[in-house]
């Protein structure tokens, strides 16, 4: 009995390790699959590491997926900067500590934007974007966004809890979980650093320009326009001036969350993508 749990410790301090940042800070990074291409997922806002476990699961036959906790988020106990050029900074400095080449960066709303950014950047042959918040209109994040995480957090724990278990039961528990894991840990104190320290309410956040031209495959995966970040007008102009590289999908009926909630349609685009870098047949 001591051989195997000494085993099963083992196993799960290779599946989870702490990366140190360049600035001294600390992140948690896990680790699903154990061969195939790289892959590195950045969460967004409220989420945390545990938000690809569902999408790593399906690939672990094929690829490694690798996640981490963005500042503020998930078992980072690490406040802030919340600059945009420390979040690429912070993820650039996980994908140097992997050692190895990595295939793919992929990005949820503004971990979509962290991703655009340093796929840039960074030597990787691709990159996935899922409902990128890109632009974000001036007055919107005081507007919109803090009123919608004060309410939420302004339940207990128990609470919110609760009410994930029960807006999100019809999802396999490893989404459930992968939400109540980013639920137990979030402040409202990183989403107001976020949108002080980049202006987002002067319109500073506006990343659109650096679709333009985009120099390596790009797949932006965008939900229902009723329901996306992404506006009507941006994804004309992404799919006018992205370049031959830049393919942009909208996932009709799909909320922001999509690779959540439209996760079977979701997924052979994904798989098509990673496998060539176009999300044709």
């Amino acid at each position: 009995m001591r051989r195997h749990a000494a085993n099963r410790a083992w196993v799960e301090t290779l599946r989870e390790h702490t990366v140190r940042l360049s600035d001294g800070a600390q992140t948690t990074v896990e680790q699903w699959g154990e061969r195939g291409p790289l892959i590195v997922g950045v969460h967004g806002l409220s989420s945390s590491r545990r938000g690809w476990a569902r999408i790593a699961e399906h690939l672990a036959d094929r690829y490694r997926l690798v996640a981490y906790d963005q500042r503020g988020h998930g078992d980072s106990t690490v406040k802030g900067p919340m600059t945009l050029e420390r979040s690429v900074a912070d993820l650039a400095d996980v994908v140097s500590s992997l050692g190895e080449p990595v295939d793919a960066l992929m990005g949820h709303s503004w971990g979509g934007a962290v991703a655009v950014v340093a796929g840039r950047r960074l030597n990787v042959s691709r990159v996935v974007a899922i409902d990128p918040m890109l632009r974000v209109e001036a007055g919107v994040w005081s507007a919109q966004t803090v009123p919608e995480y004060r309410r939420m957090l302004a339940q207990t724990l128990e609470d919110r809890e609760a009410s994930i278990r029960t807006s999100h039961a019809a999802l396999p528990e490893v989404e459930i979980e992968s939400k109540l894991h980013a639920a137990r840990r979030i402040t409202l104190a990183p989403i107001l650093a976020l949108g002080d320290e980049n202006a987002i309410d002067a319109g500073r956040w506006d990343l659109r320009e650096l679709v333009h031209d985009y120099p390596k495959p790009l797949l932006l995966a965008v939900a229902d326009p009723k329901r996306s970040v992404v506006s009507g007008a941006e994804r004309d102009e992404f799919r006018a001036r992205g370049g031959p590289h830049v393919h942009v999908e909208v996932f009709e009926g799909a909320s922001h969350s999509l690779q959540r909630d439209a996760f079977h349609r979701v997924i052979p685009v994904l798989e098509r993508f990673l496998a060539s870098g176009t999300p044709g047949t």
